[in-house]
Formats: C-alpha cells, structure tokens, sequence
C-alpha cells in the first residue's frame, strides 16, 4: 500500500483518462459540454480512487475506494456508448476505449480479491 503511482491499474486507469480527454477535446464532442464533462470526470474519478485508496491504512479502507472506482467504468462505457449513439465518436474509438475501459474494470475486481484474500490471511 501506499505506492499506488507502480500500480499498473492506475497507470492504465491514467491513460485512459488521456485518451478520454483527447477524444473530447474534437468536434463535435468538444461542443457538447455535458457529456463531456460527465465522461471526464468519471475516467478521472477511477484513478483518483484508486490513488485514494491505496494510501488508505487498512485494506478495508482500501477496497471500499477499489470499489468506487470499479464502478465508474460502467459510467464511463455507458456515455462512450451515448457518444457513438449520438455520432461524436465512430465504432472503432468505442472499442478501443471500451476495451481499455473493460482491461481495467477486471483488474480492479482482481486487486480487490487479492486485498481481501490478504486480509482473511492474516
């Protein structure tokens, strides 16, 4: 705990919050402040748990900040699917950035697992 910066979940968690915002930042998107907004903030609160949560000093604290970020994921796959649906990304930027968005969900749930089990361990 406490070095949330060499978890790999957080690095990627980042990168995604990058190419959230590089996406949003175009036309027509970039004149859709609600949306935009809405999706910027939910990749961003991913990594921000999980930074939150690592520095925490338990792992309870820790899983429960695992637990929200594990749950922004879905926001941010559903307004990338809104985005596509409205025409302000095309179906090859949804995959990429809702497969990124997938690879991270299932590492949180294992980092997770891997706390609790640690806990019941000791």
């Amino acid at each position: 705990m406490g070095n949330f910066k060499e978890l790999r979940v957080w690095k990627d968690s980042v990168s995604l919050s990058a190419n959230i915002y590089y996406i949003t930042r175009k036309e027509p998107f970039l004149k859709d402040f609600g949306l935009s907004s809405q999706v910027q903030r939910a990749s961003v609160s991913i990594a921000s748990n999980i930074a939150e949560g690592d520095e925490r000093g338990s792992n309870k604290e820790s899983i429960y900040f695992f637990n929200i970020a594990k749950g922004s994921p879905a926001e941010v796959i559903t307004q990338l699917h809104i985005a596509h649906k409205i025409g302000y990304i095309d179906a090859l930027i949804l995959e990429k950035l809702e497969n990124q968005t997938e690879r991270i969900r299932a590492t949180l749930k294992n980092l997770i697992k891997s706390r609790k089990n640690i806990d019941s361990n000791r």
